[in-house]
């Protein structure tokens, strides 16, 4: 990689990485509501919400922060959410996710909530600070709940949604993501989330060959990343998303 295309790559992602970034992105959930517990199950909600048209998933999210006055975190563990998820309701909430779905969903989240306390606690259980085995071990206990889509698996996808929650979590000193897991996971390790804006700008930079949404796209492109945030690859999200907004 080229000088010249390191330090454009550097200077977009301080451009963009700002609070202004919030305004039509997930993460705003996670900065509406406080405390530690609180914020960490509301981004993990959002980050499982945040797939199709922004336009729709947003709203989606707003009515569940609104249903919890505010405590997500509250609201799952002491099981109120079946005022609104019921587990015979085959009604739509959001594209593949039924009210039945989601009520199997919060039930799994309240699990992890009254065993371990939080998901921290859960995710520091895991005795690893590698990102690949966290986004692995996660995956699998939705899965083993009968939720096969919603926590997608590393390797088999490009886990766009649960890459993005770790850059949430593990980040810090950042007016965007909240670092409260930067003490139990590796920054170093994190990956890209991987979309397909952030992988067609990844052509245009002429760091990827196509644009096709994989694992191994997110390997290459995450290792490109460390070229340029040797520490902090991640970073390069904002990087590639302040490229496509200038395009």
């Amino acid at each position: 990689m080229t000088p010249v295309l390191i330090q454009t790559l550097r200077t977009y992602a301080t451009r963009y990485e700002t609070p202004a970034f919030l305004k039509d992105d997930p993460s705003q959930f996670m900065h509406q509501v406080s405390g530690d517990s609180n914020r960490e199950t509301t981004a993990f909600v959002a980050s499982c919400l945040s797939y199709g048209s922004r336009k729709q998933f947003l709203p989606k999210m707003q009515s569940i922060i609104d249903a919890a006055d505010g405590d997500v975190f509250h609201w799952i563990r002491e099981g109120e959410y079946r005022n609104m998820f019921k587990e015979n309701d085959k009604n739509s909430f959001y594209r593949l996710y039924n009210y039945h779905t989601m009520a199997v969903f919060f039930e799994a989240v309240q699990e992890i909530l009254q065993k371990r306390g939080s998901l921290k606690d859960f995710i520091w259980a895991m005795k690893s600070r590698q990102a690949i085995d966290v986004l692995e071990e996660l995956s699998a206990y939705f899965y083993s709940h009968g939720l096969t889509g919603i926590v997608p698996r590393p390797r088999t996808s490009c886990c766009k949604r649960p890459c993005m929650l770790l850059r949430w979590m593990v980040r810090c000193d950042s007016p965007v993501d909240l670092g409260l897991w930067s003490d139990i996971v590796d920054r170093a390790s994190l990956f890209i989330p991987l979309d397909t804006h952030v992988a067609q700008s990844a052509v245009r930079l002429g760091l990827l060959d196509h644009a096709r949404s994989s694992w191994h796209t997110v390997e290459i492109l995450t290792k490109k990343m460390r070229e340029v945030f040797p520490d902090d690859p991640s970073r390069g999200d904002f990087a590639l998303y302040g490229f496509d907004i200038d395009q």
